[in-house]
């Protein structure tokens, strides 16, 4: 086996049936590779974003369950729902088992594309190298604003 970086239109990725030869087999194989990173990137942002819109879920829960202080004479004003409180409902028992078991499969499936992926580069071939790297920057050049917009939209505003 191959230890060194080569620049070679023939390699054999991950399984037995992705044998490539041949300039437009790398080409297509180094175009499947670029999308597989972009999509482990988007993987990681949407991954973050549950685990965020989870933990607002849960302080908005906490929010509902302490007790308030009010009186009788406090206006219509503070006694009316807060922005907060109409995006973020609190989760029931049910409904966090399902994100967990959500945020779970992502995870499995965040962990196996990033060896699969990091078994690709280990093929040495500087072209496949290549695509993996460009489809991380792509995929984070793509997916970094995209979490940002959703930590926005997930805070509530004060």
């Amino acid at each position: 086996m191959q230890m060194t970086f080569e620049a070679s239109s023939s390699v054999k990725l991950l399984f037995d049936l992705w044998d490539v030869h041949g300039p437009v087999g790398m080409v297509l194989s180094v175009f499947v590779v670029l999308l597989l990173t972009v999509f482990f990137e988007i993987l990681k942002v949407w991954q973050v974003w549950l685990s965020s819109s989870s933990k607002l879920a849960q302080s908005a829960s906490a929010y509902a369950a302490a007790p308030s202080g009010r009186t009788e004479s406090c206006s219509v004003l503070d006694a009316s729902p807060s922005e907060s409180s109409l995006t973020s409902q609190p989760l029931s028992t049910r409904n966090r088992w399902l994100l967990h078991i959500i945020q779970t499969c992502l995870h499995i499936l965040q962990v196996t594309l990033g060896y699969m992926l990091m078994l690709c580069v280990m093929s040495y071939n500087i072209w496949i190298f290549l695509g993996v790297i460009l489809g991380s920057a792509l995929g984070y050049f793509i997916s970094f604003p995209l979490l940002g917009q959703m930590s926005l939209y997930g805070q509530p505003r004060h």
